[in-house]
Parts: structure tokens; sequence; C-alpha cells
């Protein structure tokens, strides 16, 4: 006797009690799954571009902002700070090295930011072709602005300005590529960099072009290399944790801000924890329910075979095979389940992926099995045994002649 063709067959003579019970089982194990591959593989984003930057100093406004824009490069700055300003406050003997940045100009929503080569460093990225930005309006692109722009070794174009693509460009002054980095899995990937001096060329050119005419030019050229150097925000990192002083004492006796990056993502974690610990208790509800629909799915089945039930017993059949028969088919419910469940979890991150690339340029791709979810397919296999157990339990309580003799 098979129980594995009997135990299908069984279920396929209840089809729609099978499938809600299959459908609430891979609901359940889609949304848990989701939601560790997405919370695995932002952590890891989080956690990689954040790596040895203890403090972000910016323009007033809010620290959640200023990191967010400055470290992942996902919002919009908070403003601009005096380059001097901040070269004079990361002076203090406790801050090891501060990076500057400055940024609001883009490719085709490509970030074009103005640093200096500690920025490449601190990631670890390295030129794949070409070389490194040396000269004013030279840069060096990330991988996937090569990929996706479709920039290469020696192409010109003009920024535009803001962060959205859809800004004024500047016609006037090119870029120039002369270096493409390998892929660093980083922030760097998505990014055109060029020395600072290009940013301050640039926006100078831009504004003599826009409000004095040719006429006055010169005249103007002089008096914009006068003015006070501006950078949108320095990445800091301390010798040592006491540098968490400095960050308080710039925030109240400057007028510059001071963003910590482990405090702020702590409390967006904190925040988005809120809504994901939701969700997770949300679908483990879902997989409980799945479990009593299939806990009465077999309880009705049970009491509807009961002849049957009687008649194998009658003809041989063990009263412990019968019970594994039923078991057999709360586990292929769940087996279902889970493997559905993968699927759609994994087709649901590659939309949530195309949304992100689309959006922030970060891929989250990484389709392999989490260790956890192993875990999740030991809870939905204890689920559907346990759920079929309990009404097969019957089989050891069943009379048969009094059974054959009702019928």
């Amino acid at each position: 006797m098979n129980l594995f063709k009997i135990s299908w067959a069984n279920l396929k003579d209840k089809p729609l009690s099978s499938f809600l019970s299959g459908l609430l089982m891979t609901l359940g194990i889609t949304i848990i799954s989701l939601l560790l591959l997405l919370n695995k593989q932002l952590d890891e984003q989080f956690s990689r571009n954040v790596k040895g930057i203890d403090m972000v100093l910016g323009a007033k406004g809010s620290p959640l902002q200023l990191i967010l824009s400055s470290i992942y490069q996902i919002d919009s700055p908070t403003g601009n700070i005096p380059l001097e300003e901040a070269e004079r406050l990361t002076r203090n003997p406790m801050i090891k090295t501060a990076i500057p940045l400055s940024m609001g100009d883009s490719y085709k929503t490509f970030r074009i930011v103005g640093t200096n080569k500690k920025y490449v460093d601190h990631f670890e990225a390295t030129v794949g072709q070409g070389a490194l930005f040396q000269k004013d309006l030279e840069v060096t692109i990330g991988a996937r602005v090569a990929e996706i722009a479709g920039l290469k070794l020696g192409d010109t174009f003009s920024g535009s300005h803001g962060l959205d693509g859809n800004g004024e460009a500047h016609a006037e002054t090119k870029y120039k590529v002369v270096g493409i980095f390998n892929p660093s899995n980083s922030v760097i990937d998505q990014l055109i960099l060029t020395p600072l001096s290009s940013v301050w060329a640039i926006h100078e050119h831009h504004e003599e072009h826009e409000h004095d005419g040719e006429e006055h030019a010169e005249e103007d050229h002089d008096h914009e290399a006068e003015a006070p150097r501006e950078i949108t925000s320095m990445l800091v990192k301390f010798r040592n944790p006491m540098g968490m002083m400095v960050a308080r004492g710039i925030n109240d006796n400057s007028k510059l801000l001071a963003a910590l990056p482990a405090i702020e993502i702590n409390r967006l974690f904190d925040l988005l924890g809120i809504g994901v610990d939701t969700l997770r208790g949300l679908a483990v509800a879902i997989m409980l329910i799945a479990g009593i629909s299939v806990f009465v799915s077999l309880y009705n089945s049970l009491k509807e075979r009961k002849y049957e039930m009687a008649l194998m017993l009658s003809m041989g059949a063990g009263r412990t095979q019968l019970f594994g028969m039923l078991l057999l088919e709360g586990l292929t419910l769940s087996l279902i389940g889970f493997v559905v469940g993968l699927v759609l979890s994994r087709v649901g991150l590659l939309l949530f992926s195309m949304r992100a690339e689309r959006n922030f340029h970060y891929s989250l791709n990484n389709m392999s099995i989490l260790p956890e979810e192993w875990l999740v397919l030991g809870v939905a296999v204890l689920i559907g045994i346990v759920a079929a157990a309990l009404p097969a339990l019957g089989i050891y309580r069943m009379n048969i002649s009094q059974t054959l003799a009702e019928e």
C-alpha cells in the first residue's frame, strides 16, 4: 500500500479545502521569508557603508537626513557648510580622519560627488579601468554607473543640477571619464567621483554665466575665488570612543550639526522594527491559522471516511499505517507551502530590488536560502504534523465492527 499516493489522492479529493490550507501556509511562509531576506540584505548594505564612519558633520537639520544623504546617498543633503569651519572643527586630536564631500549635481540620477582619494580608500575601492581622478572635471565612475548609464573611458558628459536627473544641465562644461571602479558592493558602485575643485569650478562658471554676462565674467571670477569654499558634509572617524564628546561640543558650540550614525541608524531600525515585528507576528498567526485549517480539514475528512478507514483496517492495514497516511497529508501541505512560499518571497525580493535600483541604485539580489529559513521549514512541518496528528489519533479509538455496521 503506497501511503503517499493515497494521501495525495485524498488531498485532491478535497481540492478547495486543500487549496485553502496550502494557501494560508504559503502566505505565512512568504511573508516571513521575504522579511528575513530584506532584513539581512538591508542590514548588510547599511553595515558595509557605515563601517569606519563615526560622525557626519554638516548643516543644521535632520541628523538622519544628513547621514542618509552623506553615507548612503539616498536622501537630499541638509545644505552646505564652510570648508574652513569644517576643517577647523575636525583638527581635534580625537579625530583620526575627515573626508569632505560636495554634492548637488547628478547624471541620469547618478550622483556626482566631489571628494578626495581618502573616500576611495575608505571603501577599499580599486580602479579597474583607467585611473583615479586627478584634475578638475575628471571623473572616476562606479561599476553600476558604467553599466546603466553606458559611460566608458574617454566619454564626456554634462551634469544636471539637483539629484533627480531633471535639473538644468551645466551644458557649458563637461566632465571626462578617466577611470571606472571595480565592483565593490558599496555605495561607490553608484557614484560619479571627482575632485572637490571640480564641483566648485562647475558652479562658479554657471553662476558667472547666469548672472553677469561675458563683460563682467573676469571680475566676478575674482570675486567668487575669494568667496569661502563650501562643502556638503564631512565624514569623520574618531581615534577612540572618547571622540563622541567631540560631537556634543560641536552641536553645543557651533552652527554646524554633528550626527552620529550609530545612534541614528539604530533609531531608524528601531522604527522599522516595529513594522517588521508586526508583519512577522501576522505571518506566524497566518501559519497557525493554516494549521487550524489543516486540522479542521482532516477532522472532517476522517469523519467522512470512517467507513473507508474501517474497511482498510479490516483488510489488514495497521492503525499506525493509517495514522501515518494522515500525517503525510499535513506534511505534504506544509512542504508545498514552504516551497511555493520560498519562490514567491524571491519574486517579491526581485520586485523590491527593481524598485530600489530604480530609485536609489541599490541592488538586493541575493536569492540564496538563509539558515533562518530552514528553521521556518521546521516550524511549518511541525504545524502541519501536529495539525494532522490531532484528528488522526481518532484512528486508534475507532471501533471497526461498529463503524462497518453503521454503514
